[in-house]
């Protein structure tokens, strides 16, 4: 789906009486995050290699794992261009500048190995965890089998967001092998609609003064 298609299906952010639409992918492209603050998690297109190189570009040696992204730019460029032609790509956007990028690679793959990566000016807000269920959804609407990931022993933040998502421990040799696989509630769950998911907003009750009970006066105190 287009960002422009994603813009026909979702003309709102509440989406607390959203059921669905023909038009949607297999997760709701709205997100908003820990903060507040709102996001759009979409397909990536070739057109969005320059601004990804951008976001890697700013990923300090800190905040590489298992030497990705690759530190020289050419070699960026290439891994950039190689993900988006072999995986299914997924960014998360905010106010027009990409700050996410998840993938399951290869698409073809049974079980494809998953990859995600958040710029450090917005993680700790939710948004890598939401990338992931956003790949664990289209994973199983491809009708894959299961996910896999490799995960340094010592990233304890990333470990926590896989296991938030299903992940489990496989293997144990020098870095971590977590699976899912894709006939769990959670391949399911990921792809219900807002509606289903967080349930109908509650509105406010304003009470009337008999409602409300005996109140609380000075002499109380």
């Amino acid at each position: 789906m287009s960002p422009d298609t994603a813009s026909v299906a979702c003309d709102g952010w509440d989406g607390s009486e959203c059921e669905g639409t023909p038009h949607c992918p297999p997760r709701c492209p709205r997100f908003v995050d820990e903060e507040g603050a709102r996001w759009t998690i979409r397909p990536a297109t070739d057109a969005d290699e320059p601004f990804l190189a951008e976001m890697y570009e700013r990923f300090g040696r800190p905040h590489r794992a298992q030497g990705l992204p690759p530190v020289s730019r050419r070699r960026r460029v290439d891994w950039i261009r190689s993900l988006l032609s072999e995986g299914n790509n997924v960014v998360a956007e905010r106010n027009g500048e990409l700050f996410g990028h998840a993938v399951y690679t290869p698409t073809d793959a049974e079980t494809p190995e998953l990859a995600v990566f958040v710029h450090p000016d917005a993680q700790d807000r939710g948004v890598g965890t939401e990338l992931c269920r956003h790949v664990i959804a289209n994973a199983a609407a491809a009708g894959r089998d299961g996910i896999e990931l490799h995960v340094e022993t010592g990233n304890r933040p990333a470990r926590s967001v896989y296991r938030t998502v299903g992940f489990e421990v496989v293997e144990r040799r020098g870095d971590l092998r977590m699976r899912l696989d894709l006939d769990r509630p959670i391949a399911t769950e990921v792809r219900w609609p807002p509606l289903a998911r967080e349930g109908p907003a509650e509105p406010a009750v304003d009470l009337s003064p008999a409602d409300r009970g005996p109140g609380r006066s000075p002499a109380d105190d």
